[in-house]
């Protein structure tokens, strides 16, 4: 006999040689082994996934005379002779030539007659979608009640286009897809029997481009065969298959890490000048990054359909992308490969949308901020004990440096603290005031006062500072005033940490009492506080919300009902 395929000469003969069906094999031997032979079976799924091999293989094991394990022998005369299609009681029918009333008629008649050696007359119909409606309607009575002696086996890649009718009178089996894994292992397999060497890398591209179909696996393998000879390598077959490289996604991912724009244009004339489709390389820069994400959430790589030399790759990026950023990443890619469909210049889409892409900045979670402020006022704290010592009690407390020995305090928010870095200025500083203290002092030194506030609670605290005016000071008591809206709030909210801080810069603990722009301070009411000044959340106090109690409490929020 002259020259087979790969997919006729390796075409499996017994259940246990059929590629990742083992749901469907195993429910048919079991049926063997227990004789309960239903009377129709119908055979869904993708293309070349073997429901055809796997019908012929039960045909051939429903007239076995020498079963073993329920699997066929392969010796025997009607083993034999079905291999060779030489049993006349195995009747294969193509349903998309024989579609007809007239031969559903001619096949009607037939069913009659019993079989001439084997035990079952077995009529295999493939693409049995492809009868017409009066076909099928006229072959329900005979489905539904046909001779003992007589077994049906549909296969079909349309399931959807067959009539309910038929398919409750049937056993119905459901292909799936075959894993790369699979297919993988089953090319490999067939490469050492024909003393063919192939790498690992180049049956991975063999298989993702079969898509889960093995036949369509083996036909590839035949091309590349053809082509390559009795040693393959990677780089023929993906010039040959015209396949974009797995190396051209990394390129990406990499470039949004280092933040190269210049990988973009590299990138697309690369795509661009070897002829790959736009379409393709979204799909598979989608399904790059969809591993990066299986890698980092899991933290292995088995998920992965990819070669064994990139699964190392993939493991490098752990730490280096957030679940949150590669969320944002699919979702935009998503949007692109929907969008690049309709585009007239998919050249200019893809370099507008990866230089979009490398622009992103890194995000953070709320908790992520929220451990961020702990730790940083945890510096603080650190560093305010480290200056100034501590209390017996091993609480923070700021005591005055002794007065013939000036000392310096300096305070950094960690944001104003980076900015400092990065353009090279000096922070704010702040000097105790030494001796007594006065009201004329206090001016003097007020706007230092601000600028350390406005380091470290700019956002919220720093404002209100701004608008303050100094009145007069009685005792520990500094009068002011201020027209800004809401300033009695933000000023009993941040009550506690004006006091301290105004310890730490004017040598003196001072209660700041807010009075009306032309009100003159009554000395006998001058401790005495607003009354119906009731505050939203006061410092130090625990919300019911902790989110909410983080940012007033660490950040100077102010809640407004």
């Amino acid at each position: 006999m002259g020259y087979l395929v790969t997919a006729r000469k390796w075409r499996p003969q017994v259940f246990s040689s059929v590629a990742g069906q083992e749901h469907i094999t195993e429910t048919l031997k079991n049926a063997i082994k227990n004789n309960r032979i239903a009377h129709a079976y119908l055979f869904t799924g993708p293309r070349g996934v073997g429901k055809t091999t796997t019908a012929r293989i039960f045909a051939k094991a429903l007239n076995c005379t020498n079963l073993k394990n329920a699997e066929p022998c392969n010796e025997c005369d009607n083993c034999k002779d079905i291999q060779n299609s030489q049993l006349l009681d195995i009747i294969e029918i193509d349903g998309a030539s024989n579609r007809g009333i007239d031969e559903v008629r001619t096949l009607r008649e037939s069913v009659k007659y019993a079989p001439t050696r084997g035990k079952y007359k077995i009529y295999i119909i493939d693409e049995v979608h492809m009868l017409t409606k009066e076909s099928f309607n006229a072959f329900l009575k005979t489905l539904e009640e046909p001779p003992e002696h007589t077994i049906f086996i549909f296969a079909t890649t349309d399931v959807h286009k067959v009539p309910l009718t038929i398919i409750s009178r049937c056993q119905r089996f459901d292909f799936r897809r075959i894993q790369m894994d699979t297919i993988k292992e089953t090319l490999l397999q067939i490469a050492k029997a024909e003393n063919i060497k192939i790498d690992d890398k180049t049956l991975t591209i063999i298989s993702k481009k079969a898509d889960g179909a093995l036949r369509d696996a083996e036909s590839y393998f035949d091309q590349v065969v053809s082509f390559c000879g009795d040693k393959i390598d990677s780089e023929t077959v993906a010039k040959m298959l015209n396949l974009i490289d797995d190396e051209i996604y990394f390129e990406i991912s990499d470039a949004i890490l280092n933040k190269n724009f210049k990988s973009v244009f590299e990138v697309t004339n690369k795509i661009y000048g070897n002829g790959w489709d736009f379409i393709d390389f979204m799909e598979g820069l989608i399904e790059h990054f969809r591993n990066i994400m299986t890698v980092i959430l899991t933290e292995k790589t088995s998920l992965t359909e990819t070669a064994d030399v990139y699964r190392n790759r993939y493991m490098d990026y752990i730490d280096k992308f957030s679940e949150g950023d590669l969320l944002r990443v699919l979702n935009f890619l998503t949007k692109v490969q929907q969008e690049l469909k309709y585009s007239q210049n998919q050249k200019l889409k893809i370099e507008i949308a990866l230089s979009h892409l490398i622009a992103l900045e890194k995000s953070f979670t709320l908790s992520e901020l929220i451990s961020k402020i702990n730790s940083s006022s945890i510096e603080k704290k650190s560093l305010v004990e480290s200056e100034w010592g501590s209390s017996s009690s091993g609480e923070s407390k700021p005591t005055l440096p002794p007065k013939e020995e000036k000392q310096r305090v300096t305070y950094q928010h960690p944001v104003i603290s980076k900015q400092n870095e990065e353009s090279k200025t000096s922070p704010i500083i702040a000097e105790p005031i030494q001796g007594e203290i006065d009201f004329e002092k206090i001016s003097n030194m007020w706007q230092s006062f601000v600028d350390e506030i406005s380091s470290e609670r700019g956002l919220t605290l720093g404002p209100a500072l701004t608008s303050l005016r100094l009145h007069s000071l009685s005792g520990n008591q500094i009068n002011v005033s201020s027209a800004a809206v809401g300033i009695e709030k933000t000023m009993e909210i941040n009550r506690k940490y004006l006091e301290t801080k105004s310890e730490l810069v004017f040598g003196k603990r001072l209660m700041f009492f807010l009075i009306g722009e032309n009100e003159t301070v009554d000395q006998s009411k001058e401790q005495k506080k607003p009354e119906n000044k009731k505050p939203a959340l006061k410092n130090n106090e625990v919300s019911d919300d902790p989110y909410e109690d983080v940012i007033i409490n660490e950040l100077g929020g102010v809640k407004i009902n």
